[in-house]
């Protein structure tokens, strides 16, 4: 499948701060919600030129929360956060690039557990 199809099909918490996406390939994502705070790729988060990352782990609160998920087009979602930013554009493609599962971060020392999940699409 070309990444340029690629698309989420479900989505659902899998434990608290952590959510999952079952892709279009048929991968199953996991997704900290802290992580993809702390990888915004909007402008003020990342720099457009070099991708450093300029938001640093103390600025984002521990407990952050995912407030809300808005589909952009038929690319990605805007997400918006508990500390108020909602600047951040993920694309589709970066967006399954991001996946914390074990498959995807095999060298990763932790990984969410799998409990039950809650439906979000």
């Amino acid at each position: 499948m070309s990444a340029d199809t690629l698309h989420p099909t479900d989505m659902k918490w899998l434990e608290k701060g952590v959510f999952g996406i079952e892709w279009s390939d048929g991968h199953h994502g996991v997704y900290p919600v802290r992580h993809l705070r702390l990888h915004c790729p909007c402008a003020a988060c990342t720099d457009e030129w070099t991708g450093e990352r300029k938001l640093q782990p103390d600025d984002v609160p521990l407990l952050i929360m995912l407030t809300d998920i808005e589909p952009v087009g038929h690319y990605g979602f805007r997400l918006r956060w508990s500390d108020g930013h909602d600047t951040g554009l993920y694309a589709f493609t970066k967006l399954r690039r991001m996946c914390q599962c074990e498959v995807c971060q095999p060298n990763r020392e932790t990984t969410p557990k799998k409990p039950a999940s809650r439906r979000l699409l």
